[in-house]
Parts: C-alpha cells; structure tokens; sequence
C-alpha cells in the first residue's frame, strides 16, 4: 500500500510541474516554435545572367499577300481567226513583243479600198482647189471637197488601225501568266487572251497601327519572310507610306519594295518586319528574366549578402530575346533568369556554384563523427 501511495505522488508532482512550466511558458513545445521562428528562411536557388551591352532594333511587323503593280489584261481588239501563237505560260517577253496573229484577209483588203477612195478623194479635191482659185466654183463647193478628203484620210487610218489589231502585241514588258487561247481559235472582239505580270515590281502592301506612323519613313530596311515556311529571308524596303488613315481600322498602308525578288511570286502571304530603330552598344536584359505584375515588369536584381532587390524594368526597345531598359541598370549587373517564379523583395539565394546546405551539414557531421571516433 506504501508503494502505491509513493507511486500516486511521484505522478502528480510530474502533472503539477508540467502544469506550472505551461502557465510561465517554458513548454518544450513553445521553444521549439519560436526557435522555428527565428530561424531565417532557406535560400531560394536560382541562376543570374549579367546585363551586356549589344545591338538591338525597333520594328514594325504586318502581313500581306504579295502583288505585282505592273500587270496587264491583253483582250482582242478584233475579231478573226488565230494563224500564229508565239507566246507560252512562262515566257518572259519585251514590251512590243508579238504574242499572236490573227487571219488580216479582210482587213488587208479594207485599207487597199480605202487607200483608193482616199487617192480619188485628193484628185478630185486638187480639181476643185483649183477652180476655187479661179472663182469658178462657190465657196461651199470647195469646202466640201476638203471634208470629204478629210473623212477619207480618217477611214484609211481606221482600215490601218483594224490591221495592226489583228497582231497583238505586249503593252509592257514581262512573264506570260495565263495564256487563254489557242492555235486556230476563232477570236471575238474584247475575248480575254493573255495576261502579262513583270515581277520585277512585286510590292507588299503592309498595314500597320496608326501609332506607328511617326517611326515610319520612306527607305527604311525591311525583313520578308515567306509565312508558309522557309528560313529564306528577303531584303525589301519602304516605297511608299500612305498619306492618310483608314478610319474604320485606324490602320496605315505601307508599300514594300524588292531590289531582287529571287523566288518570291505575286500571291505569296508573306511575313514584313519594318526596322524603324536600329541602336547599337545599348544595355541588354534577357527576356528570360521578366516577371510579370498587370501590365508592369519587373526582374529581381543580385545585391550583396546573397539578396535580391525587385526592380521595375521600363522598356525602350524590344526583340525577340532582349530589352533595352530606359534607365536603373548597369553593365555587368546580375539578374535572376531562372529560380524567380515566387521569389520576393530582399529574399535570399543561392547561386549554382553556391555549396548546398543539405549536403555541407551532411559533410560537418560527418567531420564530427569522425572526430569523435
């Protein structure tokens, strides 16, 4: 009985001790959390690039089908049978080049009549000039053989006219695109024949934004790619900005020439990059580092003791790659490039070729170990 008197007491002097630490807050548990507490928080692995110094280049893109400014429609402009095709799809030709012939019998024939009524016309007109100048005729006598000459000399230049229309020429010089009649065909007036397109004035008409207009001007360089593949890329200029805006798009047209087109053809949909602001020797920040708050951006900075200052980035120019900030950096500055995704302000990092903390504590307690042994 004296045991278990002994045992009772012992157990509650263990529950009134613990009962007096929990009420001075001296419990084991409520060191352990604010040891937790003070403790400084893990730093946070990331890796940094410096900012360099390069080149860098405003541009405007925009997207077209391409086309070609100079090209003709060839109709006929009589009617007769073809005899002769000397044109071909593909064929580049000479403006004035001959592309067909057509059968010329009746026409032939109206301008040797017409040639003789003209030839009878001016016998009798001298006839008549020459009793005009004696008085033996009137005056109105006199002035209708001039009309009549007059309207004879027109209707040789017409037979004339029909007769060259039966060869059909290039108006401009250029490639055959579409050839739309064939041998022995009978042609009507105003049928649809050939079309000429000289590839040599291809264009890309590019629309761009209206707040753009002021970085436009006249020569500026141009990058064209084709859109439906192709690492080719062709030199191209701006020929033409147009004076006015459209309003119901707000849009700009700029016409982009080729000194050398090489294999672009009209109907291409191509890609046109415009570069408006070419800078060189500029300070350069990795798009890798950007972190995004709105319509804001931000990179976070390396500063001493480890540290990361969170910095508001300003763009001027832009590339695929890089940004050209307005100001607050230097050459040879450290950004966080990866690792920043939750990083905040004045939180600490560790570096790539920083020691592991997990594995040095490993290390010193094996050293420790080894120590006591």
């Amino acid at each position: 009985m004296s045991d278990f008197r002994c045992f009772a007491a012992l157990a509650g002097a263990a529950v009134l001790t613990a009962g007096l630490l929990v009420g001075c807050g001296k419990s084991p548990f409520s060191r352990t959390q604010a040891e937790d507490k003070n403790k400084p928080e893990p730093a946070v692995p990331v890796e940094v690039a410096p900012v360099t110094r390069g080149a860098i280049e405003g541009t405007v893109k925009g997207r077209s089908n391409l086309e070609a400014e100079e090209e003709v429609k060839i109709f006929a402009r009589t009617s007769n049978r073809v005899t002769e095709l000397l044109a071909e799809e593909g064929l580049t030709v000479e403006k004035g080049a001959v592309l067909l012939r057509l059968e010329d019998d009746i026409q032939q024939t109206q301008v040797k009549k017409a040639e003789v009524r003209l030839e009878k016309a001016t016998q009798e007109f001298e006839r008549q000039k020459a009793l005009f100048e004696q008085n033996l005729i009137s005056e109105q006598m006199f002035h209708d053989a001039q009309f009549e000459l007059k309207q004879l000399e027109l209707a040789l230049d017409d037979a004339r006219r029909e007769l060259e229309y039966t060869v059909v020429r290039a108006p401009i010089g250029g490639t055959i695109s579409h050839r739309l009649v064939k041998y022995g065909d009978l042609v009507n007036v105003n049928q649809h024949l050939f079309d000429i397109v000289d590839f040599e004035s291809i264009v890309a008409r590019v629309y761009v934004p209206e707040r753009e207009l002021a970085t436009l001007q006249v020569g500026q360089p141009v990058r064209v790619k084709v859109a439906s593949g192709g690492t080719q890329i062709y030199a191209g200029r701006v020929d033409r900005i147009a004076p006015v805006v459209e309003a119901k798009t707000s849009l700009v047209k700029v016409t982009v020439g080729f000194p050398e087109i090489g294999a672009l053809r009209p109907g291409m949909y191509v890609d046109a990059e415009i570069v408006t602001d070419p800078r060189t020797n500029v300070l350069l920040l990795s798009k890798r580092s950007l972190v995004y708050d709105g319509d804001q951006f931000y990179v976070y900075r390396l500063v001493p003791d480890r540290k990361v200052e969170r910095v508001l980035l300003e763009p001027r120019l832009e590339d695929r790659f890089n940004i050209e900030p307005t100001g607050g950096f230097k050459e040879g500055d450290l950004i966080v490039v990866a690792g920043q995704t939750g990083l905040k302000d004045a939180a600490r990092v560790r570096l790539p070729e920083d020691p592991d903390p997990t594995e040095k504590k490993a290390a010193d307690e094996d050293a420790d170990l080894s120590a006591a042994k």
